[in-house]
């Protein structure tokens, strides 16, 4: 092999930008992700043809998409954050109960409270993981259950439903521009504005060195700590605004809203392809892995698929994604090698 594996691309900016696209992970999962939307359409037309199919089809994904935004930061410093989905269901109570005793305040400050309850709790999280040095997986699994269990206790029998809610809040949960879902729209400007921290910033790209070797970090004198905070922050805070989310879409919240939401952010991260071991992937693949994972589920049903077989389709997205990373990684590593010893 020669050493063009290390030398500098002689490729105009377009030709790289493109057969960087063509040779992403991300394109892939659209490829899967519109063909199962041309089948799920060509055996149903209303699933995307008609008003309700069409918001749906981009609606339905929006919560999930914050959640998995949220995860791919985290997951990207070699961290899980499995408190996410408690996170929601506490705020979107919280957002009933301040509706109830505030029928008129303004959705923005709603909007507002939920980033700062669901910030709290991920700082909560990131300063357990980052003072005491334990692993995100045990600490955050620890934290789910206790805000399950505080919501569970709260809540008990007793909802929060659609009287709860003003009107033109329960309206922003299908409120549409020009056909898009106003949720939709928020959740979409979340995943650029993260996107474009994490390919322009100096604290994003830092993210990505801490996931790829923590240890080297350290040693280069990277604030290995206040970024793992941050993360573990901007990831609470997003949990919570999907919380107002939910709440806003389905007018209700019980104890067990958002449970078992945060292995499909998970999921929706890991098949995006976002390395389980850190350092490497993009939120826009974190984003369409949402997008494909919540159009999995509502296509399945209609080509007669049954839900014991949703659920392995799924898992094999997921086997096959942390798979086709360790050979490409593995790859990569082999030409690296081989270019280095060639030159």
């Amino acid at each position: 092999m020669s050493t063009s594996t290390l030398a500098p691309s002689q490729e105009s900016p377009a030709t790289r930008a493109l057969h960087t696209v063509l040779r992403s992970r991300e394109l892939a999962i659209v490829i899967v992700l519109g063909l199962i939307i041309l089948l799920a359409t060509a055996r149903r037309s209303s699933f995307v043809l008609s008003a309700d199919g069409w918001r749906d089809t981009l609606l339905a994904p929006s919560i999930l998409l914050l959640l998995a935004v949220g995860q791919m930061v985290v997951v990207v410093t070699r961290n899980v954050d499995l408190s996410v989905g408690s996170t929601l269901g506490i705020t979107a109570y919280v957002t009933g109960k301040i509706f109830v005793a505030n029928p008129d305040i303004s959705v923005i400050v709603v909007f507002l409270a939920g980033l700062a309850v669901g910030a709290v709790i991920g700082a909560i999280n990131g300063v357990l993981v980052t003072l005491f040095k334990v692993p995100a997986l045990v600490i955050t699994l620890g934290t789910m259950y206790v805000l399950r269990g505080a919501l569970t206790r709260e809540v008990g029998s007793d909802r929060m439903n659609a009287q709860d809610y003003p009107a033109h809040f329960e309206k922003l949960g299908t409120q549409q521009v020009l056909t898009i879902p106003v949720l939709t729209i928020i959740a979409l400007v979340v995943v650029a504005a993260v996107g474009y921290y994490l390919h322009t910033a100096r604290g994003g790209r830092e993210l990505y060195a801490i996931g790829s070797d923590p240890d080297a970090a350290d040693l280069y004198g990277l604030p290995t700590g206040r970024r793992v905070l941050g993360a573990f922050v901007l990831c609470g805070a997003l949990a919570g605004l999907a919380g107002v989310f939910s709440a806003a879409r389905y007018a209700t919240a019980f104890s067990g809203t958002g449970s078992g939401i945060e292995l499909q952010a998970v999921a929706a991260v890991v098949i995006g392809g976002v390395a389980i071991f850190g350092g490497s992937g993009t939120v826009w693949g974190a984003a369409i892995g949402a997008f494909l994972l919540v159009t999995i589920n509502r296509a399945l049903p209609i080509l007669g698929i049954s839900e014991f077989w949703q659920g392995a389709v799924v898992g094999a997205l997921i086997i096959g994604s942390i798979v086709l990373d360790r050979v490409l990684s593995i790859r990569r590593t082999h030409q690296l090698v081989e270019a280095r010893d060639h030159a």
